[in-house]
């Protein structure tokens, strides 16, 4: 298991900004979605044990929050931060190396080991360069870079993209993707950007107003439709939609260049999209089932009245956690 929370609630003053919180994550890749004030970094703080919650506990790794031994458990995770925490005079190299001496390493192996992972992420024409002169995109690879440098399990990133035009964005996606598929690292991923996480993430908990409200699998929370569509034609939609909309369909969604999101009536069958298109001069190149995307899943979670089914408040995971036990 590599989260385990239970009734975790946090403080600030007057001002709560968890409520209650339990979670039960496995291994793997996992977006932590919710709008600014959601609660978010408060989260990922308590989890690397930057502050103790106000009240509650759990695990992470399978070692108590507030774990006396910080410094093991620092070891196995990576945090790469929202704000920059860069050190001025710094060159790329040295910080990173800095950042494997603090986790640990000793000090030859994490030199090399810095310039290993400044490589692998394109940095090495940058690696002797000041961090003062860095771009933005440079300091979220020199970020990600102090967080992989001695090469937790476990990688916190808040934010990641925050800053990035969208080619750096698209390749900064890429990078985590490959650490998460193909090195094997878990990621929680904390951001309010939902592409984000629908492109990288296999689990999802949504956070509002330091609230649970959802946690599990993208795909086991998303609604199946079996009444709607993704349509491409090619050639001339007119004829087609027209009888597509005397046979009772509707179309949702036309973005004037063939693509259509469609309802169909509920015994509709998926060969007549064909025959319709045949019947009018027209060919389908594409056609998938138009289930519930993670935009609509998020707005149709937040804007649900609290308790209303099947909304979960955070505290369903610890019932179950607690009947098992």
């Amino acid at each position: 298991m590599l989260v385990d929370l239970q009734h975790v609630s946090q403080w600030y003053g007057k001002q709560q900004a968890l409520v209650d919180v339990c979670l039960r994550l496995e291994e793997g890749r996992i977006g932590l979605l919710g709008p600014n004030g959601a609660g978010k970094s408060t989260l990922l703080k308590i989890l690397l044990g930057l502050i103790q919650p106000t009240s509650g506990g759990g695990t992470i790794l399978g070692r108590p929050l507030g774990s006396t031994d910080r410094a093991e458990l620092r070891r196995l995770i990576g945090y790469m931060p929202e704000a920059d925490a860069l050190v001025p005079g710094l060159r790329g190299a040295e910080y990173v190396a800095l950042a494997g001496e603090l986790a640990g390493m000793p000090k030859k192996q994490a030199e090399r080991r810095a310039h290993e992972v400044l490589t692998y992420l394109e940095l090495d024409e940058a690696r002797y360069r000041l961090l003062d002169e860095y771009s933005t995109g440079m300091k979220q690879r020199i970020k990600l870079a102090q967080a992989l440098v001695h090469d937790p399990p476990v990688l916190l990133l808040d934010e990641p993209t925050s800053g990035l035009d969208p080619q750096g964005r698209e390749a900064m996606l890429r990078v985590l993707l490959a650490l998460g598929s193909e090195h094997g690292k878990s990621l929680i991923l904390s951001t309010h950007l939902l592409g984000d996480v629908e492109r990288i993430c296999e689990q999802v908990v949504i956070l509002h107003q330091g609230r649970v409200l959802k946690q599990g699998r993208v795909s086991e929370l998303r609604i199946r439709r079996y009444d709607r569509y993704s349509l491409q034609i090619q050639g001339d939609p007119t004829a087609f939609v027209e009888e597509l909309l005397l046979e009772g369909a509707k179309v949702i969604h036309d973005n004037g260049r063939g693509g259509l999101r469609v309802a169909v009536p509920a015994d509709w069958p998926t060969r007549a999209f064909f025959a319709l298109a045949e019947n009018h001069g027209a060919a389908i190149s594409g056609l998938k089932r138009d289930d519930e995307d993670l935009e609509e899943l998020f707005y149709r979670v937040v804007s649900a009245p609290p308790g209303s089914p099947p909304m979960e408040d955070g505290n369903g995971p610890c019932e179950r956690h607690t009947n098992h036990e």
